[in-house]
Order: C-alpha cells, then sequence, then structure tokens
C-alpha cells in the first residue's frame, strides 16, 4: 500500500517541532510492527511517502487518521499494489 501525504506548509502551528517529534515516535512504532516497510520525505518538504505491507486501504486509512502530521492534511492519496515477485 502506497500512500502520499501532503500537508499544508503555510499553515504550520508555532509547535510544528514538537509534532514533527511525535510523527517520528508513531512511525517508529509500525515499523517495529512490521506494518511499515519504508517511510520517504517528499523532496519540496509539503510531505511523505509512506509504504505499508500486508494491511488493506481501511487500515491505511485508520492508521493515517492517527498521525500527528493528519491533522496538518492538505491531500492523501493511497493506491493499492501489488509485489513482483520476481523481484
Amino acid at each position: 500500500m502506497l500512500v502520499i501525504l501532503t500537508i499544508d506548509t503555510e499553515n504550520l502551528p508555532k509547535n510544528f517541532q514538537e509534532i514533527l517529534q511525535q510523527e517520528r515516535k508513531v512511525v517508529a512504532v509500525w515499523k517495529e510492527a512490521g506494518f511499515l516497510d519504508q517511510l520517504f520525505l517528499r523532496q519540496t518538504k509539503n510531505g511523505a511517502v509512506l509504504i505499508f505491507k500486508d494491511i488493506d486501504i481501511e487500515k491505511a486509512e485508520q492508521l493515517m487518521t492517527t498521525l500527528p502530521l493528519y491533522q496538518l492534511k492538505k491531500s492523501m492519496d493511497i493506491f493499492p499494489l501489488i509485489k513482483d515477485v520476481e523481484f
């Protein structure tokens, strides 16, 4: 599952750095639990790309709403992926 989160960088709260630290803790738990495969920050610094494994769209949506940065969401796109067994 590929999730692209875009945040509203024009309206960041004063405690943005604190929110970012909380965000890192949440994704570390996901990584440890085994369902977050990769996290990439976007070069434009306006969001992230997350790759989940072994979850469905509903679970991905539910997890994303628990992210501290979700409150700053401008958009979120979720794409189901199929792993190529050759690679």
